[in-house]
């Protein structure tokens, strides 16, 4: 029973074909593309509107340097979102449940910010490694605890994003569980437990809209940091 709990995070293959390149795939299908047209439909608006206001809230706060990847990471925002979003759904498959690919995620956007600090402002990327005011003997310390939580970032983000979703999947799946075995036994139990599965739900909705949110603003602080 405990192992059967963890199956929904094994990746799935028909055919010897992993189906993880398939849920990779479907989140830019189902977004609706602008038309050439003079006007827009509702959908296409809202969109649009939504991509504006996480835009300039994410880029307010860094400078015109910094802004070149807009793009970039709001694509990233609406794939994660989405992927999560869908991971949601009875019998649907969850790649952002895998550590492997969120550090795939997470690794080359944390690496690229700090290549771009080094690049352009070598000497205010390295004086993030010690504090001003630092007393002399604690300076080799200081360092080499700013340089490990300087490579931990990369981890954080993916482990984080990880945990949050694999945790609310498991409370999802055991709630459920429990609510299907209570039925005959006790009818009562089994609905209140319903109507907690249903606020589970709900709370895992948000979960997979701020994770996204979360994974994206972290990278856009690194961004601010290194230009």
């Amino acid at each position: 029973m405990t192992l059967s709990f963890f199956d929904q995070f094994s990746i799935s293959t028909y055919m010897g074909i992993p189906l993880i390149a398939l849920a990779l795939t479907l989140p830019w299908i189902i977004f609706p593309t602008p038309k050439n047209r003079y006007s827009n439909n509702r959908l296409t608006t809202l969109q649009s509107w939504f991509i504006r206001q996480f835009t300039h809230q994410l880029f307010l706060p860094i400078n015109q340097g910094g802004h070149k990847w807009a793009l970039l990471l709001m694509s990233m925002l609406l794939f994660l979102m989405a992927l999560n979003l869908l991971g949601i759904l009875p019998y649907t498959f969850t790649p952002t449940t895998q550590l492997s690919m969120n550090m795939g995620f997470a690794v080359p956007l944390w690496l690229a910010t700090v290549l771009i600090g080094v690049r352009h402002q070598l000497t205010h990327t390295l004086a993030h490694l010690l504090p001003v005011g630092t007393l002399t003997p604690l300076i080799p310390i200081l360092i080499i605890i700013e340089t490990i939580s300087l490579f931990i970032r990369p981890i954080a983000l993916g482990v984080r994003l990880t945990a949050n979703l694999t945790a609310g999947h498991l409370l999802i799946q055991l709630t459920s569980t429990a609510a299907f075995h209570m039925f005959f036994m006790m009818p009562t139990v089994s609905a209140l437990t319903m109507m907690l599965l249903m606020l589970l739900t709900i709370l895992e909705l948000a979960v997979a809209v701020i994770q996204a949110y979360v994974f994206v603003l972290l990278v856009s602080l690194y961004l601010q940091e290194s230009v």
